[in-house]
């Protein structure tokens, strides 16, 4: 059932998507009255990148040159390398088209670079050790949550903190039903990954994961990016002997500076949130370079 909807909930993203392009896309006199006489022939642009950065929002950005019936030559797809200067594409059509596509294209692939390039530093930091995740890309406005979602896969780290099925209990779960081990007992038969997050609300944090792994908790989310909380359930986690047969995410202003340090702790799972969501930009240039040869 959640899957048809997400099937569906897609089909009306794209259709919302369409709509918005069409209606950015339709004639205007202003343009048809300056260009008229330079309308006979078509025309070349091309969008290059102003810095080093990694690629993301090229499915959406093909789709609107589609729609606005653009000829495009993508030198890039998501998930590439691309160097300062380097060229991402170049379109061909009619002036008016040509020149109404810069603000379209470069917000369409300018911020989903931007998250896509942090994305993939953080990868390099991490080297590896540990799984990194950026799941809140799901919180952001329907509008643009899907986009945010390509462009962190783009930067090649997960969208899911766990890549099986999971049940996630957290705070507001934890809260509802009175505790970590209420909470853990009530999806019990429930088949999936148990990942609960620990805040340290209902006892001390350390004593909330040892009641977490009492009770079948298979991942252990510590959501306050408190170095010493993690250092806690880490002690916990050791003492139990629980990993890897338990895992261990930790989340909560995570600065991709800090990566490696927190990797040191034993850490299974970052969940990295603004750091790579609000990061800038990847800075575009969109020029058009001259009329197209017949």
């Amino acid at each position: 059932m959640g899957q048809d909807l997400a099937i569906r909930r897609k089909k009306v993203m794209i259709k919302d998507y369409d709509t918005l392009l069409t209606g950015w896309t339709a004639e205007d006199p202003f343009y048809e009255e300056i260009f008229s006489s330079l309308e006979e022939r078509s025309w070349r642009a091309s969008l290059r990148s102003r810095s080093d950065g990694w690629i993301g929002g090229i499915p959406w950005a093909r789709k609107a040159a589609e729609t606005i019936r653009l000829e495009a030559i993508w030198r890039k797809q998501s998930g590439e390398k691309v160097f300062a200067g380097e060229e991402i594409a170049e379109f061909i059509g009619p002036l008016q088209q040509i020149v109404k596509f810069e603000n379209l294209v470069i917000g369409l692939i300018s911020k989903p670079s931007g998250i896509a390039s942090a994305a993939q530093k953080a990868k390099q930091l991490s080297a590896g050790k540990v799984r990194l995740v950026s799941g809140g890309w799901k919180k952001h406005p329907f509008l643009v949550k899907d986009m945010v979602l390509e462009a962190v896969t783009a930067g090649g780290i997960a969208h899911r903190i766990v890549d099986e099925p999971f049940i996630y209990l957290d705070k507001n779960y934890v809260r509802i039903f009175g505790g970590i081990s209420r909470a853990l007992q009530v999806v019990a038969s429930q088949s999936g990954t148990k990942v609960i997050q620990l805040r340290g609300e209902f006892s001390p944090i350390a004593e909330e994961a040892q009641e977490a792994l009492r009770h079948g908790a298979q991942v252990l989310m510590v959501d306050t990016g408190a170095p010493k909380d993690l250092d806690e359930v880490m002690g916990i986690m050791k003492k139990e002997k629980a990993q890897p047969k338990v895992r261990v995410a930790f989340a909560g202003g995570i600065k991709l500076k800090d990566i490696p340090l927190i990797i040191e702790k034993g850490v299974d799972i970052l969940d990295i949130g603004a750091a790579i969501l609000d990061a800038p930009w990847l800075e575009l240039t969109y020029d058009v370079i001259g009329q197209a040869k017949n």
